[in-house]
């Protein structure tokens, strides 16, 4: 199967953080160019999602007229929760986060991952309460990265 362009947002910090609630799940931001929605639309397929906290009588069928239609989807598949997003709060869409990545080994192929600078930015702009609790952590797990000493 060919690679879609995506970047992973959240997961790589979970081994970082004694904070549980940091990230139970996958954070997608993915071009939203036509020959990517439709890679991207037969990835997600093979793991059924099905649109998260919506009642089962709601159809919901993830393709590529979805994909245009929409911008942002939370779902459950069979591989646990994933959102994908066309647009990363506070930073815009994947041409303008792919700027705040950087490759990492994941699931036995190198992906782009958020940074931390880039992930902090965005929590920022977000400012829900869950997000801005985990400010402080993430930003001293950048002071860590870095080698500098935050008091």
């Amino acid at each position: 199967m060919k690679s879609f362009s995506k970047l992973f947002i959240k997961k790589k910090y979970n081994s970082l953080s004694s904070v549980d609630s940091l990230q139970s799940f996958i954070d997608i931001c993915y071009s939203r160019q036509k020959e990517n929605l439709e890679k991207l639309a037969r990835a997600l397929n093979l793991f059924h999602p099905l649109l998260r906290a919506v009642t089962d009588d709601v159809p919901f069928r993830l393709d590529v007229s979805a994909l245009r239609s929409g911008m942002n989807f939370t779902l459950t598949t069979d591989m646990g929760d994933v959102d994908i997003l066309g647009e990363v709060t506070g930073m815009g869409g994947y041409e303008q986060v792919v700027t705040f990545s950087e490759e990492m080994e994941m699931f036995g192929i190198f992906c782009k991952v958020l940074t931390l600078e880039g992930l902090i930015k965005s929590k920022q702009a977000v400012a829900r309460a869950k997000d801005l609790r985990l400010l402080p952590e993430l930003e001293a797990l950048l002071e860590i990265r870095k080698g500098g000493k935050k008091n």
